[in-house]
């Protein structure tokens, strides 16, 4: 993957349901997230562009509601690619998800700073001052192994009318857990836009 890779969430949009395309450093799509409105058990459906002809994965839950649910990644083929499991309590005050591999833990997404979140839910819903506070207050989050080592950076930019990210590189990492971080972050992503 060539970094910076850049995540856009529609916010305006006339279809059903959440739409995220990521694409690399030099424009070229990664990958475009499709989320279905009005399910019971959240499952994503990932393709190769906007285009939506070519499958790439799917993501779904095992639970229809929980502070601990994973979402499992299978692809096309049905092989399964691992999971994001959001932490249960932990992911209260601030974002705390562990991304699985072979049922390990392979990394954790952490908000770098809570306080920065807390503080755009906070302001978000009053007029002009939550504009302001959606554009100016930009939380960002960690990708880190289980040994401390921070592999990637997950930074929203200023946006006002629709939702954009930037993932940065920071270490070491494999091409498979590059993948699995990717559909990771774009998982997370719906799930903390829900969360205000």
């Amino acid at each position: 993957m060539r970094y910076p890779v850049r995540l856009q969430f529609k916010l305006l949009t006339f279809k059903l349901g959440q739409r995220i395309s990521a694409t690399d450093a030099s424009g070229q799509p990664l990958m475009y997230v499709k989320q279905k409105m009005f399910k019971l058990k959240e499952k994503v459906e990932v393709y190769a562009d906007e285009s939506q002809t070519r499958l790439l994965f799917h993501i779904q839950a095992d639970r229809v509601i929980d502070f601990s649910a994973n979402y499992s990644f299978t692809d096309a083929d049905g092989e399964s690619w691992g999971a994001v499991r959001r932490s249960g309590m932990r992911s209260l005050w601030s974002a705390h998800y562990e991304i699985l591999r072979d049922n390990q833990v392979a990394m954790v997404i952490r908000e770098e700073s809570p306080f920065k979140k807390f503080l755009e839910s906070l302001l978000g819903g009053i007029p002009i001052l939550g504009l302001i506070a959606v554009y100016l207050l930009n939380p960002t989050y960690l990708i880190v192994r289980p040994d401390g080592e921070h592999v990637l950076k997950l930074s929203k930019l200023p946006a006002i009318f629709e939702g954009k990210f930037e993932l940065e590189k920071l270490g070491v990492i494999s091409e498979d857990d590059e993948l699995r971080a990717l559909l990771a972050v774009m998982m997370v992503g719906l799930l903390e836009r829900k969360r205000g």
